[in-house]
């Protein structure tokens, strides 16, 4: 017979290829099943990382991954990451320890009603019903768009188990729970193909929500030919030519000139996109009249810009819309012609008036050196107006950003190790992060740079927190504890195994643009010192709110 532990790995291993974790005292009997049964943890550093690694995996992949921590502060550590997961409708699985259910110690704290307190639910395996546990975590998971916990209690974990369906769920041709197809009702999907009708200027904004509609999403904007818009997550959805116009990344991403476009729309269509305070540009995406629908698999609207929600899932309701759009008398009012130079952003020059680095300038730069099969991966903070401006890839979800759900900083490197993990030898890893997150998540950048087959780490080092400065120095605050020493990333991550550079000017990218040419593996570190003089469009329009 099986113990606690062996079972919940023999339930989840024929189903989950990609763990991530780090062993402890609650976890470490089912660490051991994992790699009796031949599945290897891709181990991390800090526990944050466990979590957010196995979110990126899956924002790439569409694969939910395991992430698994001992218990008390192996599991808190994980919380930033697993609110992210939550509010961002991220399926995965964290497998960790929890307290002796007859006997809880002095440090043990109550993990479920933690997780419970925004919105994770916790599933406990006991020897009566640890398979049973296992796959309803799972089928959770997969059904509803979201992280679970599933729990192995520290007095139970090496215990024999009885669960009576054992045999059964050890069956991999058991189906696993899909999440529900929603499709709107007719009356509904006609309503809202008459507003696009009645359009002069319709906008369709898709985002992470519109991939598995992807190609109808193209059809119904070449039937419109109507302007498009992604979210920033979203980017390379509209990489075709079609009757549409591209105007990129909308929101506090958008060139001037695409906002100004997107602006001027009177009808919005909102396919699988939550409308953060990026993609709505802090209230200032849309025209006031303007009338925004949204159809997405929430209960409700995402935010209260929206004046028609349509629930549905996108795969089905997007060819359901097209065809009740194709039953009417429609002719495509004209529309302004299509110009790829609109979403082209302000280049900037090579140094900065105080003779630092541009960003921008930079950042293209990068951008005309790395392979076009790339994954972006990005930390939060003011940077992020550059990697996501002038960065390109060639597909959505290949940019991945963890934090803008909950606007934190520091799971740059947490996240970038499940990248890496999504990438294999096919794509070039590209980890963007500032100095103070690269300084908070220091310890994952060993995990990134072993498990890169070919990465990059661009740290962006204006030697301060850059949003803070920009937000409250101009205002009269101290600016002392927004500073941070300029420290030497090139020389720090390369006693990592890192190949590195400090990056002065442009013509410093010389050794870094041989190395990309070589196709050499392993990691290369730009250490960039920028200028905090040059604010990124989106910090502007957040300040002037």
């Amino acid at each position: 017979m099986y113990s606690v532990s062996e079972v919940v790995a023999r339930v989840l291993a024929p189903r989950i290829d990609t763990y991530f974790g780090i062993m402890g005292n609650g976890n470490a009997w089912f660490i051991d099943a994992l790699e009796q049964l031949g599945h290897e943890m891709i181990p991390v550093r800090h526990e944050v990382a466990t979590v957010a690694s196995a979110d990126a995996f899956h924002r790439v992949t569409n694969k939910i991954a395991v992430a698994t921590t001992t218990y008390g502060p192996g599991f808190t550590n994980t919380i930033t990451a697993l609110v992210e997961s939550a509010k961002a409708r991220v399926p995965l699985v964290l497998v960790t320890g929890s307290a002796p259910q007859n006997s809880p110690r002095p440090w043990d704290i109550d993990q479920a009603g933690l997780a419970a307190s925004f919105g994770v639910h916790t599933f406990t395996a006991t020897p009566a019903d640890a398979a049973q546990q296992t796959f309803a975590a799972l089928a959770h998971a997969s059904a509803h768009r979201t992280p679970v916990v599933l729990e192995i209690p520290y007095d139970l974990g090496a215990q024999e188990c009885i669960d009576k369906r054992l045999q059964t769920l050890l069956d991999t041709s058991v189906p696993m729970p899909q999440p529900e197809v929603i499709v709107p009702g007719a009356e509904e999907i006609g309503s809202i193909a008459s507003l696009l009708v009645d359009a002069q200027r319709p906008l369709l904004l898709a985002g992470r929500g519109a991939k598995s509609a992807a190609a109808d999403v193209i059809r119904l904007a070449d039937f419109l030919e109507a302007d498009v818009a992604t979210s920033a997550p979203a980017k390379g959805l509209f990489s075709g030519t079609g009757k549409f116009r591209d105007l990129g990344i909308c929101g506090g991403f958008a060139s001037k000139a695409a906002a100004a476009e997107i602006g001027q729309a009177d009808v919005v269509l909102v396919i699988g996109a939550g409308l953060n305070p990026f993609t709505l540009a802090f209230g200032q995406a849309f025209h006031p009249a303007a009338t925004v629908i949204q159809i997405d698999v929430t209960e409700q609207a995402t935010c209260a810009r929206v004046d028609h929600f349509l629930r549905g899932s996108a795969h089905a309701t997007v060819p359901a819309l097209l065809s009740a759009l194709q039953a009417k008398d429609f002719l495509a009012p004209a529309r302004p012609s299509p110009c790829s130079e609109v979403k082209d952003h302000e280049k900037g020059d090579a140094l900065a008036p105080d003779g630092r680095l541009d960003p921008r300038r930079l950042m293209h730069a990068i951008n005309d050196i790395i392979p076009s099969q790339r994954l972006v991966v990005t930390d939060g903070g003011h940077f992020i107006g550059w990697a996501n401006t002038h960065l390109d890839v060639p597909a959505v979800d290949n940019t991945v950003l963890l934090g803008t759900t909950t606007q934190s900083i520091g799971l740059g490197f947490s996240s970038a190790v499940g990248v890496a993990a999504a990438a294999g030898e096919e794509k070039m890893t590209v980890l963007v992060t500032g100095d103070g997150g690269g300084l908070m998540a220091l310890a994952d950048a060993e995990s990134f740079v072993r498990q890169a087959h070919r990465g990059v780490i661009v740290v962006v080092n204006d030697a301060a927190y850059g949003a803070e400065i920009h937000q409250y120095a101009t205002k009269g605050v101290s600016a002392a504890p927004m500073l941070i020493p300029e420290v030497n990333f090139a020389r720090l991550l390369s006693a990592l195994g890192a190949r590195a550079t400090v990056i002065h000017a442009l013509e410093d990218l010389a050794d870094f643009r041989a190395w990309v040419d070589s196709q050499e593996t392993g990691t290369y570190v730009l250490d960039c010192r920028v200028s905090r003089e040059i604010i990124a469009p989106f910090m502007q329009e957040l300040m002037a709110r």
